[in-house]
Order: C-alpha cells, then sequence, then structure tokens
C-alpha cells in the first residue's frame, strides 16, 4: 500500500502551506485583510496537521525526501514588496493550496476504497476548508490584481 507516501505528502505540504500563509501575513502587514486571514489560515493548516496525525499513525508516512522533487512543494522563504509583489505572494500561496487541494482528493479516494470512516472525516474537514481557502485567495487576487497590474508602477 503507497497510501503513506501521499499522506507524507499532505502533512507536509499542510505544514508548508501554514508557514506560508505566515510569512505572507509578515510581508504585507500594511494589508490588514491578508495579514488577519493569512494568520487564521496558518491556524487552520496547522489544524489539519493535528488532525492527521491518528491517520499517519496508523498508516505511516514516508518522509518528503523520499519523494522524487516534482512532488516537493517549497514554501515562501521571503515576501515581495508593493501591489504586485503582494499578487505575486497571492498566487504562489494557491499554488501551495491547489497542491494540498489536490492531495486530499487522492486520499479521499483511498479512504473511500479502504472504508476508513475516521480518514474520511477528517478529509471532509480539511478539505472542505482548504476549498475555501482557495476561494479566498482566487477572490483577494481578482480584487488586487486591477491595481497591481494597471494603476501601479
Amino acid at each position: 500500500m503507497n497510501l503513506n507516501i501521499y499522506l507524507g505528502m499532505l502533512h507536509q505540504a499542510e505544514k508548508t502551506l501554514a508557514e506560508s500563509f505566515r510569512q505572507v501575513a509578515a510581508g504585507h502587514g500594511d494589508e490588514p485583510d491578508v495579514h488577519f486571514l493569512c494568520h487564521t489560515l496558518a491556524q487552520q493548516c496547522e489544524e489539519h496537521s493535528r488532525l492527521l496525525h491518528p491517520i499517519v499513525e496508523r498508516y505511516g508516512e514516508d518522509p518528503s525526501d523520499a519523494e522524487p522533487e516534482r512532488l516537493h512543494a517549497e514554501g515562501l522563504s521571503s515576501t515581495r514588496q508593493g501591489p504586485v509583489g503582494l499578487l505575486r505572494d497571492l498566487q504562489d500561496l494557491y499554488l501551495l493550496a491547489s497542491l494540498v487541494d489536490v492531495t486530499w482528493t487522492m486520499v479521499k479516494q483511498a479512504g473511500s476504497a479502504l472504508r476508513d470512516r475516521e480518514l474520511l472525516e477528517v478529509v471532509e474537514r480539511c478539505d472542505g476548508e482548504t476549498s475555501v481557502q482557495l476561494r479566498w485567495l482566487q477572490t483577494r487576487m481578482k480584487q488586487a490584481a486591477p491595481q497591481a497590474l494597471i494603476a501601479a508602477r
């Protein structure tokens, strides 16, 4: 069974996404909505990681370095400045959250095949919250794009 590979990816990706949300919050403190909501979303990701723990205990997880580089997500090590920087940072978060989202989908499929009710309950909660994260990021990027791409210098 290879579920442990995807559990390891998901566990690491949630941690990376939490750190990245915090990085964007710190780097864009002049945008109060971004600052405060990114902290809230980071806490959600940490809760997802906590909820995954019993599942990981049962099925195990491969460390992220056992996977090919293409399956490993790098977090944001710094943030960019200005309106275009905010837009690019939000886009980076969106890409990370998309990885998390599709990985939840794969884990859900395995949970369904295994008829693992506990796993499916964790997936339902966490995947739903990840979908909300993606919708907020997309909405915030749409809001920021005109200013960043047309008006800002």
